[in-house]
């Protein structure tokens, strides 16, 4: 194709529109188009299956950490009791109440809290493998409650936990709470 021809070609391509469609269909530009929506549309569709996929995956492995999280609790509770009983003891029980008033969760239902007493003292103990600020505030109102029903205040409050948000320790110490964890 001569110089002129192509630099022509060119010219019509930029002004001449019905000169460029006539192209662009010779081409199959139209039909390259609709493919290119097509997979457009079927990209949104893989990544919307991703995306409820990954969603799936990150609730299981949710549930199974919390699972974990009860089976680690219950062990270590029952390892927490053996030892304050036969080396310290401690009459280690569980403790619950109705809450009729809702004063722990905002409304009645049954609460319940590990209490350990020896020569007369009562420690509330509660034993959780994630401590948050919210935590140690249920914990405060677990002990108020227990005031209510026993008719007297707890002498110590610990909580015994595998993992501490530095804002529950702080809470923590503010009310007085003493708490065990390595993290």
């Amino acid at each position: 194709m001569s110089s002129r021809l192509k630099k022509e070609f060119l010219r019509l391509l930029r002004v001449d529109e019905e000169f460029r469609y006539a192209v662009a269909g010779l081409l199959g530009l139209e039909e390259i188009l609709k493919r290119l929506d097509r997979n457009e549309a079927e990209l949104v569709k893989l990544r919307e299956d991703m995306t409820r996929g990954f969603e799936l995956v990150e609730r299981h492995l949710s549930a199974i950490g919390a699972r974990w999280g009860l089976m680690a609790e219950s062990a270590f509770r029952e390892g927490l009791r053996g030892l304050l009983e036969r080396e310290l003891g401690l009459s280690v029980s569980r403790w619950t109440a109705k809450d009729e008033r809702g004063i722990v969760y905002g409304y009645p239902c049954e609460v319940e809290v590990d209490v350990a007493v020896k020569d007369g003292k009562t420690i509330l103990v509660e034993v959780k493998s994630h401590v948050r600020a919210s935590d140690v505030a249920e914990f405060t109102r677990k002990a108020q409650l227990y005031q209510e029903v026993e008719g007297r205040a707890p002498d110590r409050m610990i909580i015994v936990t595998l993992y501490a948000e530095v804002e529950a320790l702080g809470a923590a110490k503010r009310l007085n709470i003493e708490t065990y964890t390595k993290i």
